[in-house]
């Protein structure tokens, strides 16, 4: 699909935001939150928490650095990482249902119920910014 959404500045300034926050967390996965990350793998995951976290650090810095500096593909960048977010959330699920603490401050059942609201904010937030909604509104 060629791209020609124009976005805004303010798309432009949340997007850049989105890709540093996904660049971080994704650098965190590998290194210093790497234990904590393991509490959202659900049980019923097949595969070693380790390397689903590990995994998932390096999509996550992926489609950061893809939102952030590939503009030809800004619009599949978008609809990528609102699908990574939709993917991730039942370990969000898992890790309330749980009751696993994890970065000191989901420590409580009320803290990380909370947390599941800020997925829809995080899906809307990727296909906002990138311009991807506005281009399926208008095919």
């Amino acid at each position: 699909m060629k791209q020609t959404n124009k976005t805004t500045t303010v798309q432009n300034v949340f997007r850049i935001l989105l890709a540093a926050f996904m660049i971080y967390a994704g650098f965190s996965h590998l290194t210093f939150n790497r234990i904590d990350f393991q509490a959202q793998v659900p049980d019923w995951l097949p595969l070693s928490k380790d390397l689903v976290v590990l995994l998932s650090g390096i999509v996550e810095i992926a489609l950061g650095l893809g939102l952030a500096f590939w503009s030809k593909k800004r619009i599949q960048f978008g609809w990528a990482l609102a699908l990574f977010f939709i993917l991730i959330f039942p370990g969000n699920i898992a890790q309330y249902l749980g009751e696993k603490d994890a970065f000191g401050a989901l420590d409580s059942d009320r803290a990380r119920f909370i947390r599941l609201f800020f997925q829809p904010v995080l899906i809307a937030w990727a296909v906002w910014s990138s311009g991807a909604w506005a281009a399926w509104r208008k095919k």
